[in-house]
């Protein structure tokens, strides 16, 4: 099966061109733009395909990351990801950038649960922890820093992702909002078919509305 990965959600523009039958990435192209997703997106996803030297015909599957992240981000994927099924009639499925981080830990330390820790700023981290095989253990969810903190030092585990130096002493990652397209790929290429993926956001925006504005009459 030809995949078609997706990933907007952080500071990387990413696509890939995945086969899981030689379990194979066929073309992989990834800028860390921090913003300017939209504009990005379809000159990434050109090229990965030009990578791979296939056509978008070929596509079989399109998989996108839903969050949490950024919030623009993630409507951009979400989006793109559900045009491309619609146009080539096609499933798409979400993967969540808390299991992808984890799947990435487990990548170097295999046989370990995983605690993905995501800064989500505003003294807040987004957390859920995985067992060994990538199981879920828990809801993933928004807590304070201290809940964070406890949570963290209880965890008998890998802790991985970019809260990580707020959780412990543990120096910051280099790109501690990145990882591998290929991961993405492999993850969503497994993925049982259900429900089109749609933003997971765990909060309101972090915009908010003027107030207190009196607008004078003429």
């Amino acid at each position: 099966m030809i995949v078609l990965a997706l990933d907007t959600a952080g500071v990387d523009c990413a696509a890939a061109v995945y086969d899981s039958g030689s379990d194979s990435v066929m073309g992989e192209v990834t800028e860390t733009i921090g913003r300017g997703h939209a504009e990005h997106l379809m000159d990434v996803v050109d090229r990965a395909l030009a990578e791979a030297d296939i056509a978008l015909a070929a596509v079989e599957r399109v998989v996108v990351t839903v969050g949490p992240g950024s919030f623009t981000g993630i409507r951009i994927g979400v989006a793109a990801a559900r045009g491309f099924a619609l146009s080539l009639n096609i499933p798409a499925v979400g993967v969540t950038t808390l299991e992808v981080m984890a799947a990435a830990a487990r990548e170097t330390r295999p046989g370990k649960s995983v605690l993905a820790a995501i800064d989500a700023k505003r003294e807040e981290i987004y957390l859920q922890s995985f067992d060994a095989d990538g199981h879920t253990l828990d809801e993933a969810r928004a807590v304070t820093i201290e809940e964070a903190r406890a949570i963290s030092t209880a965890f008998d585990g890998v802790v991985t992702g970019s809260a990580v130096a707020r959780l412990s002493d543990s120096p910051p990652p280099a790109r501690p909002d990145a990882f591998p397209i290929a991961i993405v790929a492999r993850l969503g290429a497994v993925k049982p078919l259900s429900e089109k993926p749609k933003p997971l956001y765990l909060r309101g925006p972090d915009a908010r509305p003027q107030a207190g504005y009196a607008v004078a009459r003429l």
